[in-house]
C-alpha cells in the first residue's frame, strides 16, 4: 500500500516536471516566433542596416557581455569567426581594467545586455565613441517602447537591435532564460546573413575547421589519395599477366591504364573476374588496352572526401582514379582511405 502511495506522488511529480519542461520550450519557442516576425517585419531594415555594417568592417568584431549575455556573447562571437567574419569576446569588466587595448579603431563593438543598463557595459561606451568604432546593441528594449524611452545601451547605439521577450521562462520569471535565447537566435541570424553576403561557401567552412569530425568530413582527396609510385599503372600495351601482378603489388583492387601520364582506361578486380568467366586463361595473352574499362568514374583532386564516397556508393566501386583537368592521372583513392574520415 505504501509503495502504491510512493509510486503515485513519484508519477505526479515527474508529470508536474514535464509539463514545466515542455512549457519553457514552449515559451521560448514563441519568443523566437516574435523575433523572426519582427525580422521579416518592423525590424527588417534595422536587421539589414546591421548586417550591412558588418559586412563593411575593416577590423575584427568585437562582442562584449557580462553574466549569462556574455556566455551568448562568447557564442556569437564563435559562430562569426567560424564563418568567415573575425570576431572576439571582450569580457566589458575586464575591458575596464586594461583589455580596452583589445578594441582598435576600424573595429565594430556588437554589446550585448536584456536590461540596456549593464553597468560595466555603460562605462565602455566613452571610449567606445572616443574611438569612433561603430556599435550594435542587443537588448530588450521593444522597438516601441510604451513610454517612449529606450534603454542607455539602446539609445547610444549606432543601430539597435530588439530581443524583447514576453516573459523569462523561469518560474519565477528572473533567471535569463527566454531573453537569452532570443539573443542567440538574432545572433545566430545575423552570423549567417553576413555569411551568404559574403559569398562564404563549404570551401571556406572547411578551411576554418581542419580538426575534428567536421575537419574529417571536409578532407579533401588530395589528402587521402595515394600517390606516387603507390599508384598502380600500367602501359595500354602491356600484357595481362603484368597488370594482374601491378594490381596484386599495390593492394588496390585496381590498375590505372595510362598513356604517358594521361588515364587511359582502368582495369579492376571485378573486371578480372568477368574476363576469366568469359574467356578463361587466355585473357594472359591479351593487353591492358584491349581489357580496359575505357570511361571510369574519376575525381579532382581537390573534390571533398564526401563527394568521393557519394560516387563509390552510387556506381558500388572501392577505387577511384584521381586526375587533374587535362586527365593525368594525380593518385588513387580507396575506400579504406575513408574509415578514418568518420564517413562510414
Amino acid at each position: 500500500m505504501f509503495g502504491g502511495a510512493a509510486g503515485g506522488r513519484s508519477g505526479t511529480i515527474r508529470l508536474s516536471m514535464n509539463r514545466t519542461g515542455a512549457n519553457v520550450v514552449r515559451m521560448e519557442a514563441e519568443a523566437l516566433r516574435q523575433l523572426a516576425d519582427r525580422i521579416d517585419g518592423p525590424m527588417a531594415g534595422t536587421f539589414c542596416r546591421a548586417v550591412e555594417l558588418l559586412s563593411g568592417c575593416a577590423g575584427r568584431v568585437v562582442v562584449t557581455g557580462l553574466g549569462k549575455s556574455g556566455l551568448i556573447a562568447r557564442k556569437i562571437a564563435a559562430t562569426l569567426s567560424s564563418t568567415g567574419t573575425p570576431a572576439l569576446y571582450l569580457h566589458p569588466a575586464e575591458a575596464l581594467h586594461g583589455d580596452l587595448g583589445m578594441i582598435v579603431r576600424g573595429d565594430i563593438v556588437i554589446a550585448l545586455s536584456a536590461s540596456g543598463e549593464t553597468e560595466e557595459i555603460i562605462e565602455l561606451l566613452p571610449n567606445i565613441k572616443r574611438l569612433g568604432i561603430a556599435l550594435i546593441s542587443f537588448t530588450c528594449d521593444p522597438l516601441y517602447p510604451p513610454n517612449g524611452s529606450r534603454s542607455s545601451l539602446a539609445q547610444a547605439a549606432d543601430i539597435a537591435l530588439d530581443c524583447s521577450v514576453a516573459k523569462e521562462a523561469c518560474s519565477l520569471g528572473l533567471a535569463p532564460t527566454t531573453s537569452t535565447t532570443a539573443m542567440l537566435a538574432l545572433g545566430d541570424a545575423i552570423a549567417v546573413a553576413l555569411a551568404e553576403k559574403r559569398g562564404f561557401r563549404e570551401e571556406d567552412f572547411a578551411n576554418l575547421h581542419p580538426g575534428g569530425k567536421i575537419g574529417k568530413r571536409l578532407m579533401r582527396v588530395s589528402a587521402l589519395m595515394h600517390t606516387g609510385d603507390a599508384i598502380p599503372r600500367i602501359s595500354p600495351r602491356a600484357r595481362m599477366a603484368d597488370a594482374i601482378f601491378e594490381m596484386s603489388s599495390k593492394k588496390l583492387g585496381m590498375t590505372a591504364v595510362v598513356e604517358g601520364d594521361i588515364l587511359a582506361g582502368v582495369i579492376s578486380d571485378g573486371d578480372l573476374r568477368r574476363l576469366l568467366e568469359r574467356r578463361g586463361k587466355e585473357i594472359l595473352d591479351l593487353t591492358a588496352g584491349e581489357c580496359m574499362t575505357r570511361t571510369p568514374k574519376t575525381i579532382s583532386p581537390d573534390e571533398f572526401a564526401t563527394a568521393a564516397l557519394e560516387v563509390m556508393e552510387q556506381k558500388k566501386i572501392t577505387s577511384l582514379v584521381v586526375v587533374d583537368g587535362e586527365g593525368r592521372v594525380q593518385g588513387v583513392l580507396h575506400l579504406h582511405d575513408l574509415w578514418g574520415t568518420q564517413m562510414i
